[in-house]
């Protein structure tokens, strides 16, 4: 089970690269049946691949677990406390996104370490498990009903908030331009017959 930080590394990153004409994908396994897997994956239209390894602690970083820089760009995705211990042993041309900080430092272009075929149908086939995950779930379009739903709450809001400002418009233009005074000494009229004063 992942934990709470690289949850949150993920969903940076993903905030950070998502855009139009890029293409990402989380845990990609390379090759047929390969022991090499990427955490997080980006194709574009410029037909580059960027790979990002995920880490949260120096146990993670100084892993014997393969770091699978295979990409012509290359990043380290780290929490800024284990940056902090750690930037003085990142490889040159690898480059470094710490949460909440940004892009630190760019990654230098390499050749391909993989063949761009094998790179791109190992991405299909992640992007196709990552599908079938959300069409098992049994509730597939559950991200495009909340969607609607926000979008229905953005217009209630917005009906409510012009008709705050038309109600505004037409107390002033009935009690002048002291309609907040006249507002308080109506709610106080209102107490005092509540409370049989008045």
């Amino acid at each position: 089970m992942k934990s709470e930080a690289t949850l949150a590394l993920e969903r940076e990153i993903w905030d950070f690269t998502h855009k139009q004409s890029t293409f990402g994908c989380f845990e990609v396994t390379i090759g047929w049946f390969g022991n090499q897997r990427v955490d997080f994956m980006t194709y574009n239209t410029n037909n580059e691949f960027r790979c990002y390894e995920i880490k949260t602690s120096k146990s993670d970083f100084y892993s014997k677990s393969k770091t699978t820089f295979v990409g012509h760009y290359n990043y380290f995705v780290l929490t800024a406390e284990l940056f902090d211990e750690v930037k003085g042993e990142i490889k040159n041309g690898v480059g470094i996104y710490v949460g909440g900080r940004g892009l630190i430092k760019k990654a230098r272009r390499q050749e391909l370490k993989v063949d761009r075929n094998v790179l791109m149908s190992s991405m299909i086939r992640s992007l196709c498990r990552e599908f079938a995950k959300q069409m098992d779930s049994g509730n597939p379009t559950k991200i495009e009903i909340y969607n609607r739903e926000i979008a229905q709450h953005k217009r209630m809001a917005e009906s409510y908030r012009k008709d705050c400002l038309y109600m505004e418009e037409a107390v002033r233009k009935r009690f002048g331009r002291d309609w907040r005074n006249a507002m308080e000494i109506y709610k106080e009229s209102g107490r005092k017959r509540v409370c049989g004063d008045g």
